[in-house]
């Protein structure tokens, strides 16, 4: 049986959810949350096989992990599954076009959230990661949920939190800590867990 997110109840979703993870060779992880917010870090994120586990980690620990894309992707009937699997429509104009303004208006609408956000931006390998994510949990006030992608060890989930300081350096190292010994689809498309070099002032994508 997966953990359960606080305040669930396993239902027959959530234990044939957990099932199939085991049928797999999956386990999936919850390390205890300290509060019902986060900006779940996912990674790494190496290929598009990353889906499945992911949402049958959703489905089995009954999370409120969600994602966001651009509203103009909601439209019938490919809305109806994004909207199951966990996805939210965002409007940029609604925050004068900024993409993590937009995101933090939803976290602070929500009663709880994990807003899973793929940090490296792309499944081939980069040489950093975007910073969106971190900024849209400091401004939210929220803690990163490390979200671990591990194929080698076939664990899906969230393995620890990192709380931003603001000190970016120093809270990406936590998060690289946390993800030292996990290993991708592909390992060799994995991005290294460093902050994108901000040029003239912290970058926020």
């Amino acid at each position: 049986m997966s953990p359960l997110w606080p305040g669930q109840r396993a239902s027959l979703g959530s234990r044939l959810a957990s099932a199939l993870l085991r049928l797999f060779g999956w386990t999936a992880v919850l390390e205890p949350p300290p509060g019902v917010k986060f900006v779940g870090a996912a990674a790494p994120h190496t290929h598009n096989a990353d889906f499945w586990p992911g949402l049958f980690w959703k489905w089995a620990t009954r999370s409120p992990a969600h994602f966001v894309a651009k509203r103009e992707l909601f439209f019938f009937p490919v809305g109806v599954f994004m909207r199951a699997v966990g996805g939210i429509p965002i409007n940029r104009q609604r925050a004068g076009g900024n993409f993590v303004d937009a995101v933090v208006a939803v976290i602070n609408r929500e009663q709880e959230i994990v807003m899973i956000v793929a940090p490296e931006g792309t499944r081939s390998r980069g040489e950093y990661w975007k910073t969106g994510f971190y900024y849209m949990a400091l401004e939210a006030g929220v803690p990163i949920a490390v979200t671990a992608l591990d194929w080698g060890h076939k664990r899906v989930g969230i393995i620890g939190y990192v709380t931003p300081t603001g000190d970016l350096d120093a809270d990406f190292a936590r998060i690289r800590e946390l993800l030292r010994d996990v290993r991708g689809h592909t390992p060799a498309n994995e991005t290294p867990a460093v902050p994108r070099p901000a040029t003239g002032g912290p970058s926020r994508t």
